[in-house]
């Protein structure tokens, strides 16, 4: 069995969260109009300016819309230009008949007609401007329209999940790419409503992953969500990361340990020491009272795995219930135990298969950083066989779901015998 010697302290308190990577700023790329695809030129990974080009669409169809635009703006000026002609004609004939009839020598009558005429021409003036309005707003529609044909990157990042090729017609529903800046990502964690009042921007928030093996991202959390999701009642947490080493992967599923206070003081223990009873359903630790008294121990700063520690002559190992005060993510607070008493940490459901409550074993005394390390391996275990667990879940969900196509396809294939 292996043993570790119990510290006082205060336990960091902490809550584990599960979360998910989004890069910064990311975004799915669609099409903004329909067309067939000419040309790609970015692929996964690549990393690309604003506005660079990614896609280049057939623009056929848009170039000659537009010509079409411009060729009728061009004919409504004409038709303004000759509007304003014949107003300006007729503005000169009225101020003569004005002249003529002031001096009497035309009628009222004649004078009227002469006005009618040019109220007529200033409202076909008039039109022929809105119709030079309405033209360009079409020239601007049609250019913009070919403007679209090249889509270009919206933001500044990588791209990913590439999901067009040259010749497939894509339209505004068709998801193109998704990109984002992978230099700054966010972790999106989901926080009940009684985490509410231990969990604040701000805290410390230590994310880890399979991937990561023993390091771990430190960031705090950045916003929390004062809306809970109906049904859930859960908050929704964002927590802000710089990722210039690329450690972290939008998609990637992470375990956050958000650091909201610290305990009392207490008797510190590994995680890996509590032990409950199968028979009494008891919680406590195996404890080796003699060693370093009667029984020689020689404690080792540092754990060599080629030259561990030896093993001491055998000792009594007794089971000490214990109350649980805090618990982290790594160590326990807790009372029952002394400070400086020696716990045991691999090796009790050998110890437990003894009727009795006092046995004797020989024991490995190790360091706490050995411990930990350990306690990490067995954390980024499960987690990876969580992760293993739900793509079997999928793979064999498709696989039925295949499997189910196929049978209903042999149904209906099938021709009925006669009877």
């Amino acid at each position: 069995m292996e043993v570790v010697r119990t510290i006082s302290g205060a336990l960091p308190l902490e809550k584990r969260l599960s979360g998910t990577v989004r890069a910064e700023n990311q975004v799915v790329i669609y099409s903004e109009i329909a067309a067939p695809v000419l040309r790609v030129v970015a692929e996964d990974g690549d990393y690309v300016r604003q506005g660079q080009p990614l896609v280049y669409l057939r623009d056929t169809e848009y170039r000659e819309q537009l010509r079409q635009a411009e060729a009728s703006l061009q004919a409504v000026i004409a038709q303004s230009r000759q509007s304003e002609a014949v107003l300006n004609e007729l503005r000169g004939r009225l101020e003569r008949t004005r002249e003529l009839a002031a001096k009497q020598f035309l009628s009222e009558q004649e004078l009227q007609a002469i006005e009618a005429q040019v109220n007529s021409a200033e409202a076909s003036y008039q039109q022929a401007q809105a119709s030079i309005e309405q033209a360009r707003a079409t020239v601007e529609e049609r250019e913009e329209a070919l403007r679209r044909t090249v889509i270009r990157a919206p933001i500044s990042g990588h791209i990913g999940q590439r999901n067009v090729e040259v010749g497939m017609r894509v339209d505004t529903g068709t998801r193109l790419y998704t990109m984002g800046d992978l230099t700054n990502v966010r972790v999106s964690v989901a926080i009940t409503d009684e985490m509410l009042g231990q969990i604040t921007e701000g805290q410390t928030a230590l994310i880890s992953a399979p991937s990561l093996g023993e390091r771990f991202v430190r960031a705090e959390v950045s916003r929390i969500s004062p809306f809970l999701q109906a049904g859930s009642f859960s908050a929704n947490a964002e927590i802000d990361v710089s990722n210039d080493e690329g450690l972290l992967r939008p998609g990637m599923f992470v375990t956050v340990d958000v650091h909201y206070g610290e305990s009392q003081q207490a008797t510190l223990i590994p995680v890996a020491a509590l032990y409950e009873d199968p028979n009494s359903g008891a919680l406590g630790v195996f404890t080796a009272p003699l060693l370093g008294e009667e029984i020689p121990v020689e404690m080792p700063e540092t754990f060599d795995e080629e030259n561990p520690p030896p093993i001491s002559e055998p000792t009594l190992v007794t089971f000490q219930p214990i109350n649980v005060l805090a618990q982290g993510r790594e160590m326990a607070g807790v009372q029952g135990v002394g400070v400086g008493e020696w716990v045991v940490t691999i090796g009790q459901n050998l110890l437990s298969d003894r009727q009795d409550r006092e046995v004797e074993a020989r024991a490995r005394p190790i360091p706490w950083e050995r411990v930990v390390s350990l306690q990490r391996l067995q954390d980024q275990d499960l987690l990876r066989e969580f992760m293993q667990r739900q793509q079997e879940a999928a793979a064999n969900f498709g696989k039925t779901e295949s499997a189910d196509s196929a049978a209903r396809d042999t149904t209906v294939g099938q021709t009925p015998s006669n009877p």
